[in-house]
């Protein structure tokens, strides 16, 4: 039997988003930070094929998000190691909890659909799944059966060291595009493109959405 755990990696909130400091006060940029991932965390919660999720954070807030959405916090480097790093810590306890398979979905992906997350999960149950960002070269979710198949390696052009790294392991591999995972925010060409796919979706982000609002009229 399949139990499938989300593993979501959240950074300080204060030294997130970097590329929008001259767009935004360190206040806006903290608060736009921590809708992301509450939105992303409900989105979790909403999917059925997702058995538990777990955060991996340093960030205090982020445990108390994890604890009111359900969630188990898992206490990472408050220095902020790193995104591989946390990713690791919490395929480890993954396994430790019995899960079978995992996937790493960013706290920056706030327009996630459960559904098309739901979808994907059903679609495929062994190796390395990759959801490329919308450029086509990182990789903003990361599916992983067994858990251990490969260790993550997130960063600029991980589309193509993802699916070098499951080929080294003997593993199948399948790139698949998933819309509402593609929208990650780094910069504001990303922030523009998440306002715009919002417009079009019905439901979802509201935290985003509201802190969009809140930009907009500044």
């Amino acid at each position: 039997m399949t139990r499938t755990t989300a593993i979501l990696p959240v950074k300080r909130f204060g030294s997130a988003k970097q590329r929008l400091v001259d767009a935004m006060t360190d206040g806006t940029r903290r608060a736009m930070a921590e809708a992301m991932v509450t939105d992303v965390l409900i989105a979790l919660r909403r999917a059925k094929e997702v058995d538990e999720v777990l955060v991996v954070t340093g960030e205090p807030a982020a445990e108390a998000l994890a604890a009111g959405y359900d969630a188990s916090a898992i206490v990472d480097d408050p220095d902020d190691a790193g995104h591989n790093v946390a990713a690791l810590r919490g395929i480890e306890a993954a396994v430790d909890r019995g899960a079978t398979r995992v996937v790493l979905v960013p706290g920056d992906c706030p327009a996630l659909d459960p559904r098309q997350l739901d979808a994907l999960l059903a679609r495929h149950h062994e190796g390395v799944v990759v959801v490329p960002d919308r450029h086509g070269t990182g990789t903003n979710a990361l599916v992983l059966t067994p858990p251990d198949v490969v260790e993550p390696a997130f960063g600029p052009g991980s589309r193509d060291r993802h699916e070098e790294l499951a080929r080294a392991a003997g593993a199948s591999v399948a790139v698949v595009e998933v819309p509402t995972l593609g929208l990650d925010v780094d910069t504001l060409d990303d922030l523009e493109a998440l306002r715009g796919a919002l417009d079009e979706l019905h439901g979802g982000a509201s935290h985003t959405r509201g802190m969009l609002a809140r930009v907009a009229r500044k």
